[in-house]
């Protein structure tokens, strides 16, 4: 079993352009998102379908995401934040209120990253490359934090379709940013 030690190594490398590492990280780190996931539905009062939705989109937040992991710091903590953040998203989504102690995000307030608009316009030009109706899922889930079940009914699918269509959708996103990147070095 991989460390978060071992974690925060594959990602330093994911980032210098490693894919191999980058699919070692993301497979030893998907067991752990969704138990933490489960945990925050359990915590919230969630209903325990609701960690799948929310471990599709802590994967893209991770993807979109990781140059904003401060390789000096424990990767746990990031992932943690991360998880916890999608699940109010979710949670929000859903019409629940959600009240999280100051004291519980203080130490991650400073380390937020000031946008400048250049992640969305990535964001924006990986969707492109995508097809109807993944392109459509990811956006509506990922960018615009609709739920599986919203956006099954607005595209006329079932929700496993969505999901499968959703989990598609990311492993291109995935191979094209790691095109882009190894075209880039």
């Amino acid at each position: 079993m991989a460390s978060e030690a071992d974690w925060a190594d594959w990602m330093r490398r994911a980032i210098g352009g490693d894919a191999e590492a980058y699919h070692r990280f993301l497979h030893a780190v998907t067991p752990r998102l969704r138990a933490m996931a489960r945990r925050r539905c359990d915590q919230f009062g969630a209903p325990p379908s609701e960690a799948e939705d929310v471990v599709q989109e802590v994967l893209l937040a991770i993807h979109l995401k990781r140059g904003t992991w401060d390789p000096a710091r424990p990767i746990g903590p990031w992932l943690s934040t991360i998880v916890r953040n999608k699940m109010i998203d979710s949670l929000r989504r859903h019409g629940r209120r959600v009240d999280i102690p100051i004291d519980d995000v203080v130490e991650w307030l400073p380390a937020e990253a000031q946008a400048d608009g250049s992640e969305r316009v990535d964001a924006e030009r990986l969707l492109a490359r995508l097809k109807d109706p993944q392109r459509d899922i990811v956006r509506s889930i990922s960018v615009e934090g609709a739920g599986v079940r919203e956006t099954a009914e607005r595209l006329k699918m079932s929700e496993g379709a969505v999901r499968v269509a959703l989990h598609r959708a990311l492993k291109s996103l995935a191979a094209f940013y790691r095109r882009d990147r190894h075209e880039d070095e």
